[in-house]
């Protein structure tokens, strides 16, 4: 049995980043990657819309708050030593109602207790002049927003790691776990290891990880499928860069906007529906694995009596395209079905309590030998590096312990 200081499990930008800050910090440790898919970031990571996100949305202090701003600084100096492509382009937050407007006020508030400075609140005419076919009242100029492709960044970081000797092995599944009291055992379906620490950046599969430590399961996955459309090429002109609706104070990853991307492309969405399927980007895919964990879970159903009307009208639009470019409408008047074509699709690693709670900050679940990233949602690419820094320094202090 071949024996790691550390293996963490997950090639997703979260992972990466975390192995490429131990790297940099520690790297003689002896680490080792393990992966199920046969490519690096192949799901969240690798089916975002590539937004580098400004931490405006978040809760003061929290978690997601914290590490956005500090990830934020530190993934546009990944990217200029590394001559990565991005762009910080700005975004528009339009308010359609005076209930938006309300929440514009407190929106820039946030933002600018969270570090962001240059917010502005716009005029309708203002607005038009960076975004001329935008519907709004008014509008919330963020100036730190950008976009770049998280699939380069992911290669960047794994260049680096196999350049220090990290073992990235693909195409490993994990089937089982033994915590014990100095290593933990990790049997994949082709292999045996051992490991000081144990470190799991599974995503969309984190709860799974507490199943198999046979500890305590408070919090479960429940997939929820982003559907995307692109704009026809020739209707791109619509959209100069990102523009966004003022967030739904229950559901702030709900809401339909616009999305240029690094690629020139421009992506209209999301609907949010729940995947049949953790991996699941078609709305045929099922897995009765997956189906069972999220049926049988208390907390989903909490969700469904709390959020039932939310839920129906996701559906709605997704089976019904003209409520869906109605949405978009209420943005961009000029949009129509004809300038649609179907885009890509992603599944959010939604977390979810007993009580039917949606998890909305960073999660960890750790014990002597393992640290479990429980739940890593948006803007976890933007702040991968800084999540990995601190995974990396709980690393390093139970190497030193052991």
């Amino acid at each position: 049995m071949k024996k790691y200081d550390v293996i963490l499990v997950g090639a997703g930008i979260v992972g990466l980043a975390t192995a490429y800050k131990l790297m940099k910090e520690k790297p003689e440790t002896k680490l080792c990657i393990i992966e199920k898919e046969d490519i690096i970031a192949k799901h969240q990571t690798g089916n975002n819309s590539g937004v580098i996100h400004s931490g405006i949305y978040y809760k003061p202090g929290s978690l997601k708050a914290l590490n956005c701003r500090r990830g934020y600084e530190m993934m546009l100096k990944f990217c200029d030593e590394n001559e990565i492509k991005y762009e910080i382009c700005g975004k528009l937050i339009s308010a359609i109602t005076e209930d938006d407007v309300k929440r514009l006020d407190e929106l820039k508030q946030r933002g600018e207790e969270n570090g962001l400075t240059g917010l502005k609140i716009l005029s309708k005419s203002e607005a038009k002049e960076s975004e001329p076919y935008m519907e709004c009242i008014k509008a919330l100029y963020v100036p730190q927003t950008g976009i770049i492709d998280y699939k380069q960044v992911s290669k960047k970081m794994l260049d680096f790691i196999l350049s220090k000797g990290v073992e990235l092995k693909l195409n490993k599944k994990l089937e089982k776990l033994i915590d014990g009291n100095k290593n933990v055992t990790i049997i994949t379906n082709s292999g045996e290891y051992e490991t000081k620490v144990f470190v799991s950046c599974a995503g969309l599969h984190s709860d799974r990880i507490v199943k198999m430590l046979n500890k305590k399961q408070d919090v479960r996955i429940i997939p929820f499928r982003g559907e995307y459309f692109l704009l026809k090429e020739e209707k791109r002109y619509l959209v100069k860069n990102l523009i966004y609706p003022v967030p739904n104070p229950n559901f702030p990853f709900l809401g339909v906007h616009f999305t240029r991307m690094i690629t020139g492309e421009v992506e209209a969405g999301p609907n949010a529906v729940l995947a049949l399927k953790r991996e699941g980007y078609n709305k045929s895919d099922f897995n009765l694995r997956d189906m069972k964990d999220t049926f049988t879970w208390k907390g989903f159903y909490n969700v469904i009596w709390k959020y039932w009307q939310t839920g129906v009208y996701e559906y709605y639009r997704s089976i019904m395209k003209y409520e869906f470019v109605n949405s978009l409408q209420r943005l961009i008047p000029e949009i129509s079905s004809k300038d649609l074509e179907p885009g890509g699709s992603g599944v959010r690693a939604q977390a979810c309590d007993r009580n039917g709670n949606l998890i909305d900050d960073f999660l960890f679940s750790e014990s002597a030998n393992v640290i479990n990233v429980l739940n890593a949602p948006s803007p976890a690419a933007t702040s991968s590096l800084s999540i990995g820094l601190t995974i990396s320094e709980k690393i390093i202090q139970r190497l030193e312990n052991n």
